[in-house]
């Protein structure tokens, strides 16, 4: 196959849109759509200070490359949630560490068990992969809303995106389907703004992108997140993208430009939203899900995180 573009060599062919592209025009590519994409849902500017959560993965590793490359001067942020098994957190650590120190970029590192005392696998326990999402988004809020950083970005791609989305619409998740968008604006003085500048991008595209550049990652999945429902409905949805090629894009898109259905629910989640107890964080409870779990971490800790009702 040859290149849509130049007529060279292809090494990627984007079914979706019935074109390949060579090594240097998908770099072209994918830089322009991630820039297209801050600019058409206004996620940030060059004069902002950018946070970027970076696990050690492909996709968080490769935005923070493209967004140096783009100008944005980002910054790294790794949660070390010390899960032992296979040596996973430790291994993440080093790699992201490594990658900043080869490319001169900032870097910021936290641990669960310096804010807390534990780490996941003591604090998770019987819930340990529900329990690890809350933890990282409490901290990575916490921590970019007092070091004042304008906004948070995260390497969610477009096939993370739409999992989520088909996931929510088959168990009509009212209240999820309100939030999920590219761009979460701020609705408090300690909730911090948070975009998703790869939204647009398939993970083939990541995952290419982070090859060609030479980014270093940790291939495997997190020990704990095997038979994740998140994974199932990525295949699903990957069924139905072969043999119709542009579905993700056409279900995401369609779902942003029919938002205003749940504006009624965001409306009333912004106008309940008040600080936590105990943290100051922001809970639409008494305590915010982290605080109540916790508390409770002695007792049934499935039902604390169950509740779920951490911003």
């Amino acid at each position: 196959m040859k290149c849509k573009v130049c007529k060279r060599r292809a090494v990627i062919n984007l079914r979706a849109q019935n074109r390949g592209l060579c090594e240097e025009c998908f770099d072209t590519y994918v830089l322009d759509r991630v820039e297209r994409t801050i600019k058409r849902f206004k996620m940030f500017s060059r004069g902002q200070r950018v946070l970027v959560a970076v696990s050690g993965g492909k996709d968080s590793l490769g935005l923070w490359d493209i967004l140096a490359r783009l100008g944005y001067n980002p910054t790294g942020f790794f949660v070390d949630v010390g899960i032992s098994r296979d040596g996973y957190s430790t291994r993440s650590r080093m790699v992201v560490e490594s990658f900043a120190r080869s490319r001169g970029m900032d870097l910021l590192v936290e641990s669960l068990e310096h804010w807390w005392g534990k780490g996941i696998e003591e604090i998770g326990r019987r819930v340990l992969c529900p329990t690890c999402g809350m933890a990282k988004r409490y901290l990575t809020n916490r921590v970019a809303v007092e070091r004042g950083y304008d906004v948070l970005c995260t390497g969610h791609n477009l096939d993370d995106e739409v999992a989520v989305l088909l996931s929510n619409i088959l168990n009509w998740q009212v209240g999820y389907l309100a939030r999920q968008a590219p761009v979460l604006e701020s609705w408090h003085s300690r909730l911090t703004r948070k975009v998703k500048p790869l939204v647009l991008l398939t993970e083939k595209e990541s995952a290419l992108y982070a090859l060609l550049r030479g980014i270093e990652h940790v291939e495997v999945s997190c020990p704990y997140a095997r038979g994740a429902t998140t994974l199932f409905y990525k295949r699903l949805i990957n069924q139905v993208e072969w043999r119709s090629p542009g579905t993700k894009q056409r279900f995401y898109t369609l779902f942003l430009r029919n938002k205003g259905l749940f504006e009624g629910v965001a409306k009333e989640e912004r106008e309940s939203l008040k600080e936590c107890d105990r943290c100051g964080q922001p809970t639409w409870e008494g305590l915010c899900a982290f605080c109540r779990f916790m508390e409770g971490s002695h007792g049934d800790t499935g039902r604390e995180v169950s509740k779920g009702n951490q911003v």
